[in-house]
């Protein structure tokens, strides 16, 4: 494990069964196997080539780290899956993330080789003091092309190339970071061992039962994809993959590839419903959605409903450093049911002593303070006890600290619970302080989903020398009088429509006290909005006043 005994089970006793599957490429399990040897055998070519190889971050234990920068998801999963059967390390990053991103973590952590068609990434990195290997897809299959058939100039030729083996449960496994769009990626190692307790935490509670075909579309450099992937081959079923998420090409796939199961975002969850509308017939055989990300909209939990009613929705909530940690089933996902194998408590704010940095090699020394459990039903920041859990974030890349000395971890979610569920209320930026309460903006945010087609809106807190701070909602575009049926000389009803509707569904501390609109909501390249940078939007004088 994670994947390696299985799709060498697989291979061995079922070995036409499809193990990935692209838009125009597939491998069965024993293809995969042998396609691991050759390609296995090119890395390893192209690290042991370097004269002055790269020093791979302490947290790797000194395996050579190769990562992958493409927006191929098939050849992306394809070199993720085979070279989990030997001493490798491997790291997926984004293509769109700033280039000084990517050149950041390449430097830091020691990548040795890396499979890009950036031209900007190459030169950037010739031009570094940085000593391994950038190498393009097209040339990267190349190699793989000539060891299967060139024995004499390649001596890892496909006769010779060792074959994948389960290797060691201790042994790091991937990299991993977080997201890279707004802020530099903080990096983090699985090792085998915890990425095998993650799958069996997801295969409990999400479904990816052997023989299934899963669809999950969209960049595997996301966790949500990834994990798609490494749960769907560790459980013996099958993973179909897309570059990105075209809704009829989707839809000829479900059908045409027996697929019964989808892993993906939200959004591409609200546009598979509505290709769903248009053309029922291609998705009646859906059994099963899983988004993940917490408080997922009711409305898309209701479209889907009403138009696919035999598909059911699981929408978990998890963190790529912990692993999964929950899932809701109805409704707008607000509450989460915790999964019995994960400790949770909601805990007050302390700051973390020092730098919170480690020694080279440590993973379990750092010390984290955090403070005691608060009241039930009071908001907190959220610490997490799972086996899965990364030890620390490595060496570098950041000065935060994952896990305390008593082995819970925090990413500093927000939350509360109740009965024994969790409710989210997002990361600490995400709670503002107005008159001495805590208001959590992600909560302002939901209670508009049940506006008529307002369309996308962003809580922010705006100082106030009075309060601390007061809140304020910024909608994007035109909806707000448009949509409510106000001509544009009437932006003042709808200020009081949208206020009153505020008034109806949440505390006093959570109404905005003012209104302001956007023709465009700043967004990450994943399209998160980003509540920051609307701020400062807003203190720029950009948005318009209701």
């Amino acid at each position: 494990m994670p994947i390696t005994s299985m799709i060498l089970d697989v291979a061995g006793r079922d070995p036409e069964q499809l193990a990935l599957v692209g838009a125009d490429d597939s491998l069965t399990y024993s293809e995969l196997v042998e396609d691991s040897r050759r390609m296995f055998a090119a890395v390893d070519e192209l690290h042991r080539a370097q004269t002055e190889p790269p020093t791979s971050a302490p947290e790797t234990d000194g395996i050579p780290i190769t990562a992958i920068s493409t927006t191929s998801a098939f050849h992306t999963s394809r070199i993720i899956a085979g070279l989990a059967g030997f001493r490798a390390v491997s790291a997926t990053i984004d293509p769109r993330w700033p280039l000084t991103h990517q050149l950041g973590v390449i430097r830091t952590t020691g990548i040795g080789v890396v499979i890009s068609d950036s031209p900007a990434l190459t030169e950037a990195l010739a031009a570094s003091a940085w000593t391994g290997t950038v190498i393009s897809l097209a040339d990267f299959r190349a190699r793989e092309a000539a060891i299967r058939s060139d024995s004499s100039a390649h001596p890892a030729c496909a006769d010779s190339a060792r074959a994948p083996t389960v290797r060691d449960e201790s042994e790091p496994f991937l990299m991993l970071f977080s997201s890279g769009t707004t802020s530099s990626p903080k990096a983090f190692i699985k090792t085998r061992r915890q990425y095998r307790d993650n799958v069996a935490v997801s295969a409990a509670h999400l479904e990816p039962l052997p023989g299934v075909a899963t669809l999950a579309p969209g960049p595997v450099s996301y966790s949500l994809t990834l994990y798609a992937v490494i749960e769907s081959l560790a459980t013996g079923g099958s993973v179909h993959v897309a570059d990105e998420f075209d809704p009829i090409a989707m839809g000829r796939r479900i059908a045409a590839e027996v697929i019964t199961r989808v892993v993906a975002v939200p959004a591409v969850v609200r546009a598979l419903a509505e290709a769903a509308r248009r053309d029922p017939e291609r998705f009646t055989g859906l059994d099963l959605v899983v988004t993940g990300g917490a408080n997922l909209p009711a409305s898309i939990r209701d479209r889907l409903g009403e138009i696919l009613p035999d598909t059911r929705l699981i929408s978990y909530y998890g963190a790529a450093e912990i692993g999964f940690i929950g899932d809701s089933r109805e409704g707008d996902g607000t509450w989460i049911t915790i999964y019995p194998s994960i400790g949770a408590q909601i805990r007050s704010d302390l700051p973390s002593p020092g730098s919170g940095r480690r020694e080279p090699g440590q993973r379990e020394s750092a010390q984290r303070e955090s403070g005691t459990e608060v009241p039930e039903g009071e908001l907190g920041t959220l610490w997490i006890h799972a086996a899965a859990c990364s030890y620390g974030y490595v060496t570098g890349t950041t000065e935060a600290v994952l896990r305390g000395a008593d082995g819970w971890a925090t990413v500093d979610d927000q939350g509360r619970i109740d009965n024994g569920m969790l409710q989210l209320a997002g990361r600490a930026g995400d709670i503002a302080i107005t008159g001495g309460h805590k208001v959590s903006l992600p909560e302002v945010e939901r209670a508009f989903e049940t506006y008529g087609h307002l369309g996308e809106v962003c809580a922010i807190a705006l100082d106030d020398p009075a309060l601390g701070s007061i809140i304020a909602l910024v909608v994007e575009g035109d909806a707000p009088a448009a949509e409510a049926g106000f001509s544009p000389s009437q932006t003042g009803a709808s200020k009081t429509a949208l206020i009153d509707h505020a008034r109806a569904r949440l505390a006093p501390q959570f109404v905005p006290r003012r209104i302001y609109r956007l023709e465009h909501l700043p967004r990450t390249v994943g399209g998160k909005i980003r509540r920051a940078e609307t701020v400062d939007l807003i203190m720029d004088g950009q948005g318009q006043r209701l």
